[in-house]
């Protein structure tokens, strides 16, 4: 159902938007050595950790993930001779967090998924995507900056990523979160804000603009996926617009408010969304749905086992947390390649990594990791 909103409820928004939202500093708690001992599949996916919106309006943060050392996994070599023609084993490879192909193949990786249908963008091609809200300069990139700045610069990131992989095609894309998690209950008392289609469409018509595709974003706060995602099938049954859910501002469980509790999401929850995309591609003949899954803790997904993969659906892992680049590297290794799905994703902040004088990953560093994501996202 399309909900336009008249012009003094769009300024109301705008208002409402501009407002200062609270970032809770989240952190989860594990073993510096060890590491996560879950499901077990492959696809080279991201690691994720964002902050929680704590007053009236949309804005997504990111709280921190998890601390942890570099890992010290390594593989093993080829055997040389030594001084006195004793063979002696040649030195181990050192490999930081993330990007040990001895762990992922361990937990699991390359995962066996469905033979992808025709019309797929994984994992031929790399998703490189501007997410965020056009109300907001807090929530990332997509409204951070003026319109037509903001394509350029997504184009600028695109060509980083072609260049640094040929092998695999960019596909960019606009990210919106459409659905965003509050620190009020609002009328409805369920603690999230629903965009305009108008909003909703203008961010489409962009992406069309320079053949990108786009998501949904959806932070459920107290509503539930099983609500909210129906009032979506008139975007997504569009082939260029794929879903993404984020466990953070799903809190029914836990009652709390956003942005005062990390959320969680269980593979049922996954699967009703995977299941209701399926439906949609087999009602309106489409290519495959992308579908965004953020995670940056280890209660983030639960039951990751149980996660079921279907043809019609190509679930991305997205490691969504910020912080330092060994901190990202940790967390991809923990919550992301040590439970497989199918494929995998990583975040990029502009400003929360880089705050505490860290650098942002390059593309170049980003593909060491073992397995390289498919999905790249620009907060």
């Amino acid at each position: 159902m399309k909900h336009l909103y008249p012009n003094h409820r769009a300024l109301l928004l705008v208002a409402l938007l501009a407002l200062p939202l609270a970032l809770m500093g989240c952190k989860d708690k594990k073993a510096s050595a060890t590491t996560a001992n879950s499901a077990t599949t492959q696809q080279g996916q991201p690691s994720s950790a964002h902050a929680a919106p704590a007053a009236t309006v949309p804005a997504t943060a990111t709280p921190a993930a998890t601390a942890a050392k570099f890992d010290g996994h390594s593989s093993a070599g080829n055997k040389g001779k030594g001084a006195k023609g004793k063979e002696t084993a040649a030195p181990k490879t050192a490999y930081r967090a993330g990007e040990d192909p001895d762990f992922a193949a361990k937990k699991g990786w390359p995962v066996k998924y469905p033979a992808p249908l025709p019309g797929s963008i994984l994992p031929q091609k790399r998703i490189v995507a501007y997410y965020g809200n056009p109300l907001s300069k807090r929530m990332g990139a997509l409204g951070e900056y003026q319109k037509d700045d903001m394509l350029q610069r997504l184009k600028r990131e695109a060509a980083k990523w072609q260049a640094a992989d040929p092998s695999h095609p960019v596909q960019p894309a606009l990210h919106l979160i459409a659905v965003v998690a509050q620190g009020e209950p609002g009328k409805a008392g369920l603690y999230r804000m629903v965009m305009p289609d108008k909003i909703i469409n203008d961010v489409y018509s962009w992406a069309k603009s320079i053949n990108a595709i786009m998501f949904i974003d959806i932070q459920t706060g107290h509503d539930n996926i099983r609500n909210v995602l129906p009032r979506f099938e008139w975007i997504l049954k569009n082939p260029d617009v794929h879903l993404g859910i984020d466990p953070e501002f799903n809190l029914i469980k836990s009652g709390k408010k956003p942005g005062t509790k990390i959320g969680t999401y269980d593979a049922a929850d996954i699967n009703y969304a995977s299941n209701y995309l399926k439906d949609l591609v087999k009602k309106y003949n489409l290519p495959p749905k992308v579908f965004i899954v953020h995670r940056f803790t280890r209660n983030g997904v639960t039951n990751s086992r149980n996660i079921q993969l279907r043809p019609e659906v190509q679930i991305v892992m997205n490691m969504d947390g910020w912080g330092a680049p060994w901190l990202k590297r940790d967390s991809y290794k923990d919550y992301v390649v040590a439970e497989p799905v199918e494929f995998t994703g990583f975040k990029l902040f502009y400003h929360n990594d880089t705050k505490k004088g860290d650098p942002l990953l390059t593309p170049k560093e980003v593909l060491m990791l073992n397995p390289k994501p498919l999905y790249i996202q620009y907060q």
